[in-house]
């Protein structure tokens, strides 16, 4: 089995198979609206712009289990992802990506790209473990997915190559992506524009790290709502 034996439909109601990605590198990603990381949607699409035009696509997979963070329907998704970060990338239908009724596609991932635990020298990263484990232990076990934002590299032969959790930003993919794409010679200068010359940051975590435990940091509007505090 490979990628390319699966078939995935679209936010508009169509089922395409992947095989029409052959021969491109890809970033699958499971997404949400309503979540402390759907700011990652604006870094993905400049990705997709950079390197659009050279073999590469990302997919992006919406699912409402983590957290409920993703209660609207397919127009609703598509709207927002398109007012809010400019998506022009493909979205596909809301669907589970874990479990028992997970999507075919997410299981072949998983199972092909392990689960290599949080690193707990990043504050994001050690926050969102810190969360898993006292709201939702069981999601730790295994090599299922553990939260909204994970995403997986895809090379052109359709080999998983790399996994990264959910508080990996985009533009830290970017020099992976390029060397499979084949891309910048002043590729710092386009990732600094990704970022927009600074380091992006998830509004929940103070200066030492910690979580504000008031709120879900990772709900969406509770990072507004830490924010305003």
């Amino acid at each position: 089995m490979s990628i390319y034996d699966y078939k995935a439909i679209t936010i508009d109601g169509d089922e395409i198979s992947l095989e029409q990605y052959k021969g491109k590198v890809l970033i699958i990603v499971n997404t949400a609206s309503e979540c402390g990381f759907t700011p990652q949607y604006e870094g993905l699409e400049k990705i997709y712009e950079l390197y659009n035009d050279k073999d590469f696509e990302i997919l992006g997979f919406p699912s409402n289990q983590f957290g409920g963070q993703e209660p609207g329907e397919s127009q609703e998704i598509k709207n927002f992802c398109s007012i809010n970060y400019g998506v022009t990338f493909q979205m596909f239908q809301k669907g589970d990506v874990r479990g028992e009724n997970a999507q075919p596609l997410f299981k072949y991932l998983t199972d092909q790209a392990a689960f290599k635990g949080f690193d707990m020298n990043q504050p994001n990263e050690k926050g969102l473990s810190d969360f898993i484990l006292e709201k939702y232990p069981e999601y730790i076990e295994g090599n299922s997915v553990k939260w909204n934002f994970t995403k997986f590299l895809v090379d052109k032969e359709g080999n998983i190559v790399e996994r990264y959790e959910s508080a990996t930003e985009p533009s830290a993919m970017v020099s992976d992506v390029d060397k499979l794409v084949g891309g910048y010679e002043n590729l710092v200068e386009e990732i600094e524009k990704i970022n927009d010359g600074e380091d992006l940051e998830i509004p929940y975590i103070d200066n030492h790290g910690e979580i504000n435990n008031e709120v879900n940091p990772y709900d969406l509007a509770a990072t507004t709502k830490l924010q305003s505090m």
